[in-house]
């Protein structure tokens, strides 16, 4: 989300980003059970987490599309196997797919 405050003729822009709680995202993940199928760095029965990030950089859909995919589940995109739903809060699978997308340290 982008702001811009103008105060008289001077113009003052910034980009309001939040950072992601990654310890939290990582409990919830690891609670959730997405580590037993997903590794940060490499593929377990899906994709990496690594591989997550590549696939969707620059996508500015991703967070949504993906965080209801992870409450959904789903298949095709990465193969045949299919991805089960996952019972998480709305603001949970965003924070989760949040934290994937930004590098998933």
């Amino acid at each position: 989300m982008k702001y811009v405050i103008a105060i008289g003729i001077f113009c003052f822009s910034f980009s309001a980003t939040a950072a992601v709680d990654a310890d939290k995202a990582k409990g919830i993940a690891g609670k959730s059970a997405c580590m037993s199928c997903h590794g940060i760095n490499n593929k377990i029965v899906g994709p990496g987490f690594n591989e997550i990030a590549n696939k969707y950089k620059g996508n500015k859909t991703a967070v949504a599309a993906l965080a209801k995919k992870v409450k959904a589940g789903g298949s095709g995109v990465w193969g045949s196997t299919p991805m089960p739903a996952n019972n998480l809060s709305d603001a949970d699978a965003k924070l989760v797919v949040e934290w994937i997308l930004a590098g998933a340290k």
